[in-house]
């Protein structure tokens, strides 16, 4: 069996104005002071590939036009949606008032494991992540309906924000559709 690496225009992906018009899933990304371009920049990138509906960055986060947040994003920050807040706080109440609900991505008392979630598909989400050294704010944490950790089996305590932002997205574009897709986009067309 032939394993030929596919050419960019083999893979028919749908057109910024296409993704646009296109059904997302019920999730959007809150990024609380987030000062990694290229963390920003994963977020979008990751946010276009499953389809969120928009990402909220808060305070320090740079937004674009962005050459570090392009770098890394390649784009995507042009196809999903985005809003800039002063305050992370003022997002998450915009986001309940919009009929989220919100959880924070952190290590707290009382979170909930990643993998025990349980979705709504009826529901909206929204997942915050934190600065990247010392998370999600307290107050923010406050606000959120609660916490989801990731679980971690190694001596760190932590992951990076970009890997964060893939695993969550990833878990929330299967608990709220029907699952990962059967066949690739780039099927061969008989």
């Amino acid at each position: 069996m032939q394993r030929r690496k596919l050419k960019i225009e083999e893979l028919n992906r749908i057109s910024v104005d296409e993704f646009r018009e296109a059904e997302k899933i019920p999730l959007a990304v809150v990024l609380d002071n987030v000062r990694s371009r290229h963390n920003i920049g994963s977020v979008f990138r990751t946010g276009d590939a499953f389809r969120i509906e928009e990402v909220l960055l808060c305070g320090i986060t740079g937004t674009p036009p962005d050459v570090e947040i392009h770098k890394t994003a390649l784009g995507a920050e042009d196809s999903v949606r985005w809003r800039y807040f002063e305050e992370t706080l003022s997002a998450v109440e915009t986001l309940k008032a919009e009929g989220y609900t919100v959880f924070s991505i952190e290590q707290a008392e009382n979170s909930i494991s990643l993998e025990e979630l349980e979705l709504d598909k009826r529901k909206r989400y929204a997942v915050i992540l934190g600065h990247e050294v010392h998370g999600v704010a307290q107050e923010v944490i406050d606000a959120s309906y609660g916490c989801i950790e990731i679980p971690q089996y190694g001596t760190k305590h932590s992951l990076n924000v970009s890997v964060t932002a893939g695993i969550v997205i990833w878990d929330f574009y299967i608990a709220l559709t029907a699952g990962p897709p059967r066949r690739t986009p780039h099927r061969k067309k008989e």
